[in-house]
Parts: structure tokens; C-alpha cells; sequence
């Protein structure tokens, strides 16, 4: 069987106008960070982009000390019609921007530009209008007598999706009247800074966002300020584990949305084909680097073959390649580091007996890449079964009963979310109803809307993220901030 052949059509770069370096965002300026500054590179080329500022325990200081100062003389005081006006502005203002953020993410971060374009930055601008809405009707959600903001947030987002984990922490903090210290990863800081920019355009109060650049140091020093009043972390469960431990006896709210290892559950009675693309669609978008990933495929054993067949026809038409080209459905590893994870987990997947399967694939010479793979004769017991590989992998495990079923998914110290295929209605809502996990997807996958709250049980976290949950995780329901 042949295929038709895409020619290359790359977006332009031309529309993002990267400066050579970057300082920290502090009190409505960029200025210079007193730590050792690093480079940000693509990764799908290693190419030098910029140079960023690293904040050490001072600039912290700073930072924190310009959002309280922020909170107590302005934002506290504006009504939360005020404060949804600047909310809709900068909503508006990342529309208006939509196809440059898309291309820094594309380039920053490695993933394919259709995901960037159509998907994060759209829901970008939907997370600051929905929560836009809310900061006039904190009396009348249900959320307490007088609910209150908490003060000062601290938040330190993944490199996995950079401007959309931005937007799910900055959102509803400011629609609650907190203000904000923002840490983003290390690999992935460019789009937080173009941010910083329409935060300026915007006319934002100063030091009502501050953003802070650097490695773990610095989000240990943000996570262990006394002048912080919530932590919200997005990433590993054993960073959430320490920042958990940092923050215990210390009064400050937290919400930790950490890792999981999602079961796909295809029953003998779902649509074959559609399940596919949700399978497909659940562990190879965005590499996989997303930790609600369906990452571990459940079967009913007498569809197996079926399913694993069109899987594998499905997986040979995804195309591998450079992040910018429209027609990529594969991009690049995040980094060195994420890619010998990813190489250490499925060579143990092998030496366990499961069997590893790649469409022919030619990976570029530069950057980092892995090719899309799934393991067929995985045990339940196996590490690719249970640790979270973060990448382009698929474990397939089968079952004959829908108990077996649940019993298999539940079989993970995760619970963040599911997926389920069956034309069964009442199937779908007995088996959902027995999983041990946060968000559960029905004849579909990785669907997010910023009126859903999302967030996990386990080590997956707790805290949600999104909707009025999202908002109530920056409120305290009677007095004032802490």
C-alpha cells in the first residue's frame, strides 16, 4: 500500500522576534537575575535561542516582596469587575498574538506547530476568559460566606505544556484577587517571558505577576518563602512529594497535579476505528508528554488482534519530523535528559519479555527523538505497566471482563485519569464508576475544557485545576489573606 508524500510546509519563524537574552520579570520589569544565567535551545535542533536569567533566594525575595506589595495596594482593592477587565485583555491580547506564541511554544518546547496552534494557545485564551467571567461572582458561587483571596501565590509549572500550564495557574489566581510569583521550567521559559510582554501590554498592574526563571533552586526557594501563601505545582510526584514535605506545619495551601499512568480501556463493542484514533490521539500527542496520557492500552482479549493490527497500519502514516512543518505529527523529546528516561524504561520493557514494535522511521541527526512505539505481551507487573515513561509509548495489556478491567486500571499508584471505549452507555458509567481516577474520558481522550476541573487522587495529587474547583483552590471561604 502507498502513501501520498507531504511536502515540507513550515511555518514561518519570521513572526517571533526573540530577544538574545532575557531577564526576570519583577514589579512590571525585566531586569537582571543575580544567579548564573543558562540557554534555552530548541530541541528539535539543539539550536541556541536565548539566554535567560537565573533568579537566586534574592530575586525571590524581590519577586515576592513586589506581588505583596502589589496585592496590598492595588489588586486587593480593585473590584472584581476591574479585575475581569484585565483578565479579557489579556485573553484578547493572546488571540491577537496567537500565531507568535504558537511558534515560540513550537520552537521552545519540540512540539508539532498544529498542536500549538490549534490546541494550546486557543485554550490559553479560553482559560482567561472563562475565569475573566468568574471575578465579579465570587459572592455567588457557592464558595463560602465572603470568600477571600489567599494573598500571595507561588507557582511552578511543567515543560510539557509551558503556556497552557501558565494560564491554568495565573487565571484563576488573579480572577480570585491573588497576586503572583510564576516559575517556569528550565527548558521551556520562553513563552512565560513573551507572556511578561503582553502582561506590559496589557497595562497589568506592576507586581501583580512577577515571573522567575532558573532551575529547581529557585522553585525551592519560591516553594519555601515565608511570604507565600499557596503553592501550585504542576510536574514529577517526587518534586510534589519534597514541596508537600517543604510546606507542611507552614499554614500555606497547596494544590499538587502530578503523574499518572492512564488506562485506555477498549471493550470488544466499541467503535474499532474511532477507539484507534483515541488511542493514538491519548499517548502520541504531544510525545506523549502529557501526564493524563492513556499510557497503558486495556483490551478485551478477543478484539486484541484486531485492535493491535489497525494500531500498527495507524501508527505508519504518523509523520516524525521538524515541529514547525504543518504536516508533523511527531516532534522532538523535550530534552536530553527526558530521552534517556524514555530509553532506560523501554529497554527495560524488553529485558521484562514485552515486545516492542516502531514504524520504519528515519529520525533526524540533530536534536531529540524517539519514535513512536508500543509494547505488545506486557505484564501487569512490568516497570513499562507501572512507572511513567513521559514519551511516545504504549504498553497494550488484555482482559476478558469488565471487573478484570478495573481491577488492571486501578493497578497503578496513580489515579489522575481514564479513558473508556464501548457503545454501552450503562458499561461506560459501571466501569467509570469503579475507577480510582480524576478525570474519566468516554469515546474520547486528553479533552480539556477550562469549565471541567481536572486533578487526580494518589500520586497523582490532589487540589483541581479548572472550573469553579479550580477558583475555589485560591479563595479562603471567610476572613482575608493570611
Amino acid at each position: 500500500m502507498s502513501f501520498l508524500d507531504y511536502a515540507p510546509a513550515p511555518e514561518s519563524r519570521a513572526i517571533v522576534r526573540l530577544r538574545p537574552s532575557y531577564g526576570l520579570f519583577l514589579d512590571g520589569e525585566f531586569v537582571d537575575g543575580h544567579g548564573t544565567p543558562f540557554p534555552t535551545i530548541s530541541p528539535a535542533t539543539e539550536e541556541h535561542l536565548a539566554e535567560v536569567a537565573t533568579a537566586d533566594e534574592h530575586d525571590v525575595d524581590l519577586a515576592v516582596a513586589a506581588a505583596r506589595r502589589a496585592y496590598d495596594e492595588v489588586w486587593s482593592k480593585l473590584s472584581g469587575s476591574d479585575r475581569g477587565k484585565y483578565l479579557f485583555r489579556i485573553a484578547r491580547l493572546v488571540q491577537e498574538r496567537a500565531r507568535e506564541l504558537a511558534v515560540a511554544e513550537s520552537l521552545n518546547n519540540g512540539k508539532p506547530i498544529k498542536e500549538s496552534r490549534d490546541l494550546d494557545i486557543p485554550l490559553v485564551a479560553a482559560w482567561f476568559f472563562y475565569y475573566a467571567g468568574w471575578a465579579d461572582k465570587l459572592d455567588y458561587a457557592g464558595l463560602g460566606a465572603n470568600p477571600k483571596a489567599l494573598g500571595v501565590a507561588g507557582q511552578i509549572i511543567p515543560w510539557n505544556f509551558p503556556l497552557l500550564m501558565l494560564a491554568w495557574k495565573i487565571a484563576p489566581a488573579l480572577a480570585a484577587g491573588n497576586t503572583v510569583v510564576l516559575k517556569p521550567a528550565e527548558t521551556t521559559p520562553l513563552t512565560a517571558l513573551l507572556f511578561a510582554e503582553i502582561l506590559q501590554q496589557a497595562d497589568l498592574p506592576p507586581g501583580v505577576v512577577n515571573i522567575v526563571t532558573g532551575a529547581g533552586a529557585t522553585g525551592q526557594a519560591l516553594v519555601r518563602h515565608p511570604g507565600v501563601d499557596k503553592i501550585a505545582f504542576t510536574g514529577s510526584t517526587a518534586v510534589g512529594r519534597e514541596i508537600a514535605r517543604a510546606t507542611a506545619g507552614t499554614g500555606k495551601k497547596l494544590t499538587l497535579e502530578l503523574g499518572g499512568k492512564a488506562a485506555n480501556i477498549v471493550f470488544d463493542d466499541a467503535p474499532i476505528d474511532q477507539a484507534i484514533e483515541g488511542v493514538v490521539n491519548g499517548i502520541f500527542f504531544n510525545q506523549g508528554h502529557v501526564c493524563c496520557a492513556g499510557s497503558r492500552l486495556l483490551v478485551q482479549e478477543n478484539v486484541h488482534d484486531d485492535v493491535v493490527e489497525r494500531l500498527k497500519h495507524r501508527l505508519s502514516t504518523l509523520r516524525l519530523g521538524d515541529p514547525l512543518d504543518k504536516n508533523t505529527d511527531i516532534g522532538a523529546i523535550n530534552s536530553q535528559e527526558q530521552l534517556d528516561r524514555i530509553r532506560e524504561l523501554t529497554a527495560a520493557g524488553e529485558q521484562e519479555g514485552a515486545t516492542p514494535w516502531s514504524p520504519p522511521c528515519e529520525l533526524p541527526a540533530n536534536g531529540f527523538w524517539y519514535a513512536p512505539t508500543i509494547f505488545t505481551g506486557v505484564q501487569a507487573s512490568s516497570r513499562i505497566a507501572r512507572e511513567e515513561i513521559f514519551g511516545p509509548v504504549l504498553s497494550i495489556l488484555t482482559f476478558r471482563t469488565p471487573q478484570e478491567a478495573i481491577a488492571k486500571a486501578n493497578n497503578t499508584p496513580y489515579g489522575l485519569s481514564a479513558g473508556i471505549w464501548s457503545d454501552k452507555g450503562s458499561r461506560i458509567l459501571a466501569v467509570a464508576d469503579g475507577l480510582k481516577a480524576g478525570v474519566v474520558w468516554s469515546n474520547t481522550f486528553n479533552r480539556f475544557d477550562p469549565a471541567s476541573p481536572f486533578g487526580g487522587y494518589k500520586e497523582s495529587g490532589y487540589g483541581r485545576e479548572g472550573g469553579k474547583q479550580g477558583l475555589s483552590a485560591y479563595l479562603a471561604p471567610s476572613g482575608g489573606a493570611q
